[in-house]
């Protein structure tokens, strides 16, 4: 069975192409904002930034030499407070997180540092309270089930959703035969799924970290392969068409 000869993207109509196009834009910033928002957290969490094995593994696996609260003021949190601040919490952390210590000492700094997100954001732990602070100051074993399941639940829901729509446009190309292009197709949601499983096996051991990375970069090179064929077959392909006897792209309505 042959595929529809007309139905493709050079000869899409201009509102069609317009529609698509807007898609495109939307979802390729929505996925560079993604990856500044993983640098930004999962990237700190070694306190260097950029994105590394030891971020992965410390986001999932969590640093058992350490508490979640001296990871997290070594990195993503380190500009919020100063040298000697930081190294008062970290040295109570490690001293065991004494409730003695926390009204005169801690509490002043938490508030005058961290209230101003802490205590009025529901998604992030109020670390105003002493009970929540010495869950934080406990010994750090990354990522808890329930968030990963919460997290796992939200991406894979989420992103199929956007890999379908990018999918169902790129199925439109031409100069690709089926089975090539029904590989590119794919290719994304099965390296979504190696991604959120690579979460839940690094949480157990640190090794699987590697498949985290490899998880997210193939989806991601997928897509900008998806997206960029996709802009370039329905924006330029047409206009060097048009000096071609061999290529005539007819706009369907």
């Amino acid at each position: 069975m042959k595929e529809n000869s007309w139905l493709n993207l050079p000869s899409l109509s201009m509102p069609v192409k317009a529609l698509f196009t807007g898609y495109i834009f939307v979802v390729g910033l929505g996925l560079m904002m993604a990856g500044a928002q993983i640098m930004l957290t999962h990237g700190m969490a070694d306190g260097k930034f950029g994105l590394s094995v030891d971020d992965i593994v410390y986001s999932y696996y969590g640093n058992r030499d350490g508490s979640k609260l001296e990871s997290k003021l070594n990195g993503s949190m380190k500009e919020h407070a100063t040298p000697e601040e930081r190294l008062t919490m970290i040295k109570w952390a490690r001293n065991g997180a004494e409730k003695t210590e926390w009204q005169t000492t801690i509490k002043p700094i938490v508030d005058a540092k961290c209230a101003m997100c802490h205590a009025h954001i529901p998604t992030i732990p109020n670390i105003t309270k002493f009970d929540e602070l010495e869950k934080v100051a406990a010994v750090d074993h990354g990522a808890d089930y329930t968030s990963l399941t919460r997290v796992s639940h939200i991406h894979l829901f989420g992103i199929s959703f956007i890999f379908f729509f990018v999918g169902l446009i790129f199925s439109m190309a031409v100069g690709f035969n089926r089975i090539t292009k029904a590989i590119i197709i794919f290719i994304p949601f099965a390296f979504l799924i190696l991604d959120i499983a690579s979460w839940w096996l690094t949480k157990m051991n640190p090794n699987f970290a590697y498949f985290v990375i490899i998880g997210g970069f193939g989806y991601s090179l997928a897509s900008a392969i998806m997206l960029f064929t996709s802009l370039y077959q329905m924006w330029i392909m047409p206009l060097r068409g048009q000096s071609s006897t061999e290529n005539t792209w007819t706009e369907k309505v």
